[in-house]
This record gives structure tokens, C-alpha cells and sequence, in this order.
């Protein structure tokens, strides 16, 4: 049975205006989902709330920053005005950065945790007490499968991802006297304007080709596991042997790495 119901729920969707982000606030609405919608591209975020409402759904964007604590503030208090509380959050708004660490800039390692953990991290802090008077209320932190392994040229990334994931452990044990589910998402490759929009490119290592999923698939495992009360899924099936083989052999996995570097 389902534990909760997305009809009539009230949701915050971070980095709304593409890939994952976009995707599960349309999935979110396609249910009866009513959402706040914020990233930084005012027109492409005008557009996901056109087809919204052309759809007979219910949302306000709010375009800006996630890193500004104003736009956070703003998002939190739309959902509180327009809908009256919260029940969904979904930090899903992430930046990253190709290179070796020792061609990296300083600035590089800040920038991508100011956006993929600090912003995460206060977003939830300011949306808690609202979550704390939703219905079957509900933290959502997309990470990565490289939160749960590391890999060359991405260190900064894979840093943030490890950050977001003890985090999302720490409070699913404080929240659950609330209580507030905590699910993580950790996705592989997926087909996004991700890497076409990193911060910093100074290298990159040659991956063997796997057909990556579409982001919408991404989008709809995850509203069916914030249905289900999930705490992490991994909705990428090379993603899944990465994990299980790291687990299994982390010394095999750090040499097929090293041939990579």
C-alpha cells in the first residue's frame, strides 16, 4: 500500500528549470501536486509554469539563486501563501565541475558546495517547521551514485554528493520522531544538460559507453519511492552494480578508477 498520497500535496522542486529538477515537478503535477518551482533561468522556469497550468495544475515560480537565502525564504513562504504549508521538499538543484584536482581553481571546490550541500542543507533547515505541520511530510535530497563512490575528475562533485548523503542519514534518525520521511535519489548517467553546463571543464576521463536513461524515468522512480516512503533509490541499473561492487571489492574498484585518472 502506499504510504502517502501525491494528490492535493504541497511541494517545493529546486532546479526546476531542466533535466530531474523539471521532470518531477511535472510528474509531481501530472499526480495533483501543487508546487513551488525555483531555479536561476527566469524564461525556462516561466515555460515549466505554462505547461503546468495549461494542464489544469497549480504552481508558482519562483526564479533566482538556491544559494541566495532570500530566494530560499521566498520559496518557503509561497508554499506557506499559495498552498498553505508543506509536504514535499525536493532539493534537487546541483552544479558541478570536470578536471583533476591538482589543475583545479581554489574557487571551484566553494562554488560546487555552496549549491550542491550548503543550499541543500539550508533549504531544509528553513522549510522544517512547515514540513513538521505537513501531511506525511517528506525531505527529498537528490545526490549521485557518486555520493556513494568516488571518481577521478570529479572530486568536488563527489565530495558534495558524500556530504548530502551523511547529511540525509543524520536527519532521517532525527526526523523520524517528527515524523519526516528522508529519501535519497542517487542517479547515474542520465540525459540532462548537466555536463554541458559545469562550472569548470580541465579534463575529463574517457567512461566506456552505457545507455543513459532519460530524466524522466529518473522523475517518475522517484515520486512512486516518495509514494512508498523509499529511503534511497538508485535508478540506474550501472549505478547499482558501481555501488555493489564497491562494496564488494573497493581495492578492484579503486584500480579500474586509477586507469581513468
Amino acid at each position: 500500500m502506499p504510504k502517502r498520497k501525491i494528490k492535493e500535496s504541497r511541494a517545493i522542486v529546486t532546479g526546476a528549470s531542466s533535466g530531474i529538477g523539471r521532470e518531477i515537478a511535472l510528474e509531481l503535477a501530472r499526480q495533483g501536486a501543487r508546487s513551488v518551482v525555483v531555479a536561476r533561468r527566469k524564461e525556462r522556469l516561466g515555460e515549466l509554469a505554462d505547461q503546468i497550468t495549461a494542464a489544469g495544475g497549480q504552481v508558482e515560480p519562483i526564479a533566482g539563486d538556491i544559494t541566495d537565502p532570500a530566494i530560499r525564504q521566498k520559496a518557503v513562504d509561497a508554499a506557506q501563501s499559495r498552498f498553505g504549508g508543506l509536504d514535499i521538499l525536493v532539493n534537487n538543484a546541483g552544479i558541478g565541475a570536470l578536471g583533476r584536482f591538482e589543475e583545479a581553481d581554489p574557487k571551484r571546490l566553494r562554488q560546487v558546495m555552496e549549491v550542491n550541500f550548503f543550499a541543500l542543507v539550508e533549504m531544509t533547515r528553513l522549510a522544517l517547521p512547515l514540513l513538521k505541520q505537513g501531511t506525511n511530510p517528506i525531505v527529498v535530497n537528490v545526490s549521485s551514485i557518486l555520493g556513494h563512490r568516488g571518481t577521478p575528475h570529479n572530486c568536488e562533485y563527489c565530495a558534495s554528493k558524500f556530504a548530502v548523503q551523511g547529511f540525509s542519514e543524520s536527519i532521517r534518525a532525527e526526523f523520524a520522531r517528527h515524523p519526516i520521511d528522508v529519501l535519497v535519489v542517487s542517479p547515474g548517467t542520465t540525459t540532462t544538460e548537466f555536463f554541458d553546463n559545469v562550472i569548470q571543464r580541465t579534463g575529463e576521463p574517457s567512461w566506456p559507453e552505457h545507455t543513459a536513461v532519460t530524466a524522466a524515468a529518473v522523475a517518475r522512480e522517484t515520486v512512486r519511492a516518495i509514494r512508498r516512503g523509499r529511503h534511497e533509490i538508485i535508478p540506474y541499473r550501472w549505478g547499482k552494480v558501481l555501488c555493489w561492487l564497491n562494496r564488494l571489492s573497493p581495492g578492484l574498484v579503486d584500480r579500474i578508477m586509477a586507469r581513468y585518472a
